[in-house]
């Protein structure tokens, strides 16, 4: 489960190229040269990641802002 977002909000949602289940797995997100692990929903078979709005938004919204502000 990830720390930033519910994600068994999105439990039986589907890759829209594979029609594959998406699965919970670490993914590395990058912003102006940082690098940071999340768990999110991702296609097993090609890898396309969902990026919740609240998570886009919200928290990596905060991230985003942290980092320009150094």
């Amino acid at each position: 489960m990830s720390q930033y977002v519910d994600l068994s909000a999105y439990q039986g949602w589907t890759c829209a190229d594979c029609r594959q289940p998406l699965v919970a797995g670490k993914v590395d997100i990058s912003y102006l040269g940082n690098s940071f692990p999340v768990e999110l929903l991702k296609c097993p078979t090609c890898g396309l990641v969902l990026i919740p709005e609240e998570l886009a938004l919200g928290k990596m919204a905060e991230v985003e802002k942290s980092l320009e502000d150094k």
